[in-house]
């Protein structure tokens, strides 16, 4: 009996001292994780947009988002999510092959995605003065644009967004 009671004993306290470590780091990693540096992902609500025109490449719509005011969030270097009307056809698909950098927003810190909303060589293509814009995953809180000016819209594509809008021109493939 005296075994027993002496292995009980010492499963108690190595189950206490596991449960004292356990909860010495869990406290560390939340208290590492509570920090004022952690930067959320953007949502459409957490961004004002403005939508111009540019020449180059053709003429394409660059889309500039800076955070709103309190705001800092980051914004993940894939395409926006966009449409030019509510058919699939009008939906921007991506220019670039790959993952761009996280731009971070906050104050006037701003980040560019270019659309090319007719990167085709025809005739064909519908008119639109309007573009529908979400942060991409976040597609049930879109806004409706103006855009400077009517587009002709026939197999759209965008860029990623990026922090220099340099890198923001849409060349199609």
């Amino acid at each position: 009996m005296r075994s027993r009671l002496a292995t009980r004993s010492a499963r108690l306290a190595l189950a206490a001292a596991a449960a004292a470590v356990l909860t010495v780091t869990a406290t560390a990693t939340a208290t590492a994780d509570s920090g004022n540096n952690t930067v959320q992902a953007c949502g459409t609500n957490d961004l004002t947009f403005t939508v111009s025109s540019e020449t180059q490449a053709g003429g394409y719509l660059l889309v500039t988002a800076k955070a709103k005011t309190g705001v800092t969030c980051y914004l993940e270097g894939v395409f926006p999510s966009a449409s030019f009307g509510s058919s699939t056809d009008t939906q921007v698909s991506p220019a670039e092959h790959g993952v761009s950098d996280n731009v971070t927003l906050s104050g006037s810190t701003a980040a560019y995605a270019g659309i090319n909303p007719k990167p085709t060589n025809d005739d064909n293509g519908r008119q639109f003065d309007l573009l529908h814009l979400s942060v991409q995953g976040d597609e049930t809180n879109a806004i409706t644009l103006d855009l400077p000016h009517t587009v002709t819209v026939d197999k759209p594509i965008a860029t990623n967004w990026h922090a220099d809008p340099a890198d923001a021109v849409p060349f199609p493939s």
